[in-house]
């Protein structure tokens, strides 16, 4: 029996930079995962599918768009071989350092499945034997998976979930994509860049069911112009095949709104209908942690499950399933277990969709203002209108910044753009603040560049920008005009 101050289950982006910070504030930590250091996210999840994404746009780049610019491009291939070893080099360097970092800050690795024997104590099934851990403080950091559709079983060849989308050994020539969320209009929009047939069914009527409409119909007006079929409102019924595995083009059938019923040809289905939780097999059960409907573990704004001791965190604990949610939730629970009084108050968490173009948001959307009756302005300024945008031939898309009426407090942002997953991160400072319109707008922001686009989008809402003209709105801004100079 080995015993510690804490030990953390998961080696995700929660709980590696958990046991991490608990080591720094002096506890004796042990971390353990049965799998990856550095979890889904970094081994099989948002770092080789952004590595993917990255490599897919720039030889889209080459082969659509660099003759507009007079730079004529040949003889460009995809060698899917090379492909995947670089996206691999890039995995192994940033797992190879969380490895180093856990090490270097002395937290104990154990590498197997962990089970609860009591909520003091578990015990790990490595692959040399069985080992007892003991700690008055478990940290719960189990991540979650992809979610099964009984009627698209995986194979591991040509029906697959994310991870093995990410690693094809081929170009699928026909990929069909089922989810049209994050994770599948990712993917699928890198491998049409890559040559393939691609085409989404989302049985929602639209595709990313959360995000504002507006800045959806910019990205399916893109995809479409890339080649994509996108089917909306549409049902999936199963493959005609008996056996997938085994066939070289598989038939897939669907039903939209209407009731027609349409069979869709591919050679690859990746089947992207959500996460749940990997709160199942660990033993929670011995301890009285209660779950809601969809396996996730409750906890309080310090994540404590209720029973002592045990803490959850990450995509065990529930929405919203995001990387950097997880790592702030273990930070936030290391410190609490070190003797301070840390509590989760996320008045903004941004999020990104690596699409393209790319989508990124923090704070409230209008329907959520709406719903707390909170009275607003919107601003919105098109990268058509932006210098760097025009510069770099990427002019879809906007900023769209909501301000409360009655201060001009940013309320909410939502940009959808070139590199706005970079941008978010100043807009969600402003949300995170409280920061008001005439913060953002008095801030110089570097010329020629893209956020310039923001403290624009904020005059928009609160008086008239420079760049772009808009009738004067009465009320707007009190009248007064924007007091910095312009960029031009």
């Amino acid at each position: 029996m080995k015993n510690f101050d804490a030990i953390v289950i998961g080696a995700g982006p929660g709980g590696y930079v958990c046991a991490i910070r608990l080591a720094q504030l002096g506890k004796k930590t042990a971390v353990i995962d049965k799998a990856y250091w550095g979890g889904v996210c970094l081994n099989v999840g948002c770092i080789p599918s952004k590595a993917l994404i990255y490599a897919a746009t720039q030889h889209h780049k080459m082969t659509h768009e660099a003759a507009e610019m007079g730079l004529n491009v040949s003889g460009v291939k995809v060698d899917p071989k090379k492909l995947q070893e670089w996206k691999g080099t890039v995995v192994k360097k940033l797992t190879g350092g969380v490895a180093g970092l856990l090490k270097s800050n002395k937290v104990e690795m154990f590498k197997g499945n962990a089970t609860f024997k009591d909520a003091k104590t578990l015990e790990v099934k490595t692959e040399t034997g069985v080992e007892t851990l003991t700690a008055p403080n478990i940290v719960i950091a189990t991540g979650s998976r992809p979610v099964e559709i009984p009627t698209l079983k995986y194979n591991g060849k040509n029906v697959v979930d994310s991870t093995g989308a990410l690693e094809f050994a081929v170009i699928p020539p026909k990929l069909t994509v089922v989810g049209g969320g994050i994770i599948g209009l990712e993917i699928g929009t890198a491998y049409a860049k890559l040559g393939s047939e691609v085409t989404i069914v989302e049985m929602a009527p639209q595709l990313l069911g959360s995000v504002d409409s507006e800045l959806v119909a910019v990205v399916e007006k893109k995809a479409r112009k890339m080649g994509i079929k996108v089917l909306t409102s549409t049902k999936v019924l199963g493959l005609k095949e008996s056996d997938a595995a085994k066939a070289a083009t598989l038939h897939l059938e669907v039903e939209g709104a209407d009731k027609a019923k349409q069979t869709i040809e591919a050679t690859h289905i990746l089947v992207s209908a959500g996460r749940k939780p990997n709160t199942d097999g660990i033993g929670l059960e011995k301890l009285g942690i209660k779950l809601d409907q969809r396996g996730n573990i409750l906890t309080d704004n310090q994540s404590k499950t209720g029973v002592g001791g045990v803490y959850a965190i990450g995509d065990a604990a529930g929405a919203p399933q995001l990387a950097h949610r997880a790592s702030m939730d273990g930070l936030l629970v290391a410190h609490n277990i070190a003797g301070e009084k840390s509590f989760k108050d996320y008045k903004s968490m941004p999020w990104a969709v690596f699409c393209d173009p790319e989508i990124a948001v923090c704070g409230l959307t209008e329907k959520e203002a709406q719903e707390k009756g909170i009275k607003y302005r919107v601003g919105k300024f098109p990268f058509v209108a932006n210098g760097r945008a025009l510069s770099t031939n990427e002019t879809d898309g906007f900023i769209k910044v909501l301000t409360a009426e009655n201060n001009e407090t940013i309320l909410g942002v939502h940009m959808v753009g070139p590199e706005v997953s970079n941008l978010i991160a100043e807009a969600n400072l402003a949300v995170e603040m409280g920061a008001c319109a005439e913060d953002i707008i008095r801030t110089v922001h570097t010329h020629p560049t893209l956020p310039e686009a923001f403290p624009e989008a904020v005059e928009a809402a609160v008086f008239q920008p420079i760049h772009i003209f808009k009738p004067p709105t009465a009320g707007a801004g009190h009248g007064r005009p924007s007091a910095h100079p312009a960029r031009v």
